[in-house]
């Protein structure tokens, strides 16, 4: 019972709540304990409530799962985990996802319950609008930024916001253009949205996203905001890494179809994985060591 469960919860998509700290990153607090703590309380808060956000969405589309290639065996849709018992966890990882959120800071809290309620409301219909789908998952990465400016209580910068929103939407329109590159002629059996896009509208749409995350991340290293705090415009050096990262994230979603999403492809290819040690490798050298 304990590995449908765990399956349910999918651990390897925690990797997406990393965006609660990085205002701890970015506002050069890592080693302040008490940032610390509260920061990895936030991002423990928005695991267990991505989670529960996951399962709700597994019991929504169990029929539609179930004519999937790779969700068929999602643990609801494959009948290893019943519906009650998935419905019980789904609703116990809200309640304390929310409890933790809310002993760190009230406005912590109201963010992670917009969070809560956004998802709700995309996996009940949202989802099935094209383009407002992949606008509800980018909110849901600025809400998650929010919440970890809240959690150590600095002013959310609007850099780091500006491009959250354009990563996430890249994201979000990346997964869109590999689920229908996995579906085929299947794609709206099993997601409404998918016979609302087009795949080269979607390949536009990846690039050009690409290039202006690229450039707004650069922008970023050379802003006044960013020389005044780090007093170095070495954070540019860490461009490439980024340049790279998307690269490699639009080269993933164009062509691999071995996997449910792309970030599970990430997580399975090494050189996406070396390139993000990298750059945290740097990012924590120049922002800490020779700032």
């Amino acid at each position: 019972m304990l590995t449908p469960v765990l399956k349910s919860l999918r651990p390897h998509q925690w990797i997406k709540n990393l965006f609660v700290a990085a205002p701890l990153v970015f506002s050069r607090r890592v080693g302040d304990v008490s940032a610390d703590l509260h920061a990895a309380a936030a991002v423990a808060a928005f695991c267990l409530l991505s989670s529960a956000v996951y399962l709700l969405n597994d019991l929504i589309d169990i029929d539609k799962d179930r004519a999937h290639p790779t969700k068929r065996n999602r643990p609801l849709a494959s009948g290893l985990l019943s519906l009650p018992a998935g419905k019980i966890l789904a609703f116990a990882l809200a309640a304390v996802g929310l409890t933790v959120a809310g002993l760190i800071d009230l406005r912590v809290l109201v963010t992670a319950a917009g969070y809560l309620v956004l998802n709700t409301a995309y996996s009940l219909s949202l989802k099935k609008v094209a383009f407002l789908d992949v606008a509800c998952i980018s909110l849901g990465f600025l809400l998650r930024v929010v919440a970890g400016a809240m959690a150590i209580s600095v002013p959310p910068s609007r850099w780091l916001l500006l491009c959250t929103l354009l990563l996430s939407a890249l994201l979000g329109f990346g997964k869109r253009a590999h689920e229908l590159r996995v579906s085929g002629e299947t794609g709206r059996e099993q997601r409404d949205v998918l016979g609302h896009y087009n795949p080269q509208v979607l390949n536009r749409l990846l690039g050009l996203l690409g290039l202006l995350t690229t450039a707004t991340y650069f922008a970023y290293t050379q802003s006044r905001h960013a020389t005044e705090m780090f007093r170095t415009r070495g954070l540019a050096l860490t461009v490439p890494f980024v340049g790279f990262g998307i690269y490699r994230f639009i080269a993933i979603s164009r062509g691999k179809v071995d996997a449910e999403s792309p970030t599970d492809s990430m997580l399975r290819d090494p050189p996406f994985l070396t390139n993000l040690t990298l750059y945290a490798a740097a990012v924590f050298l120049i922002l800490y060591l020779a700032g």
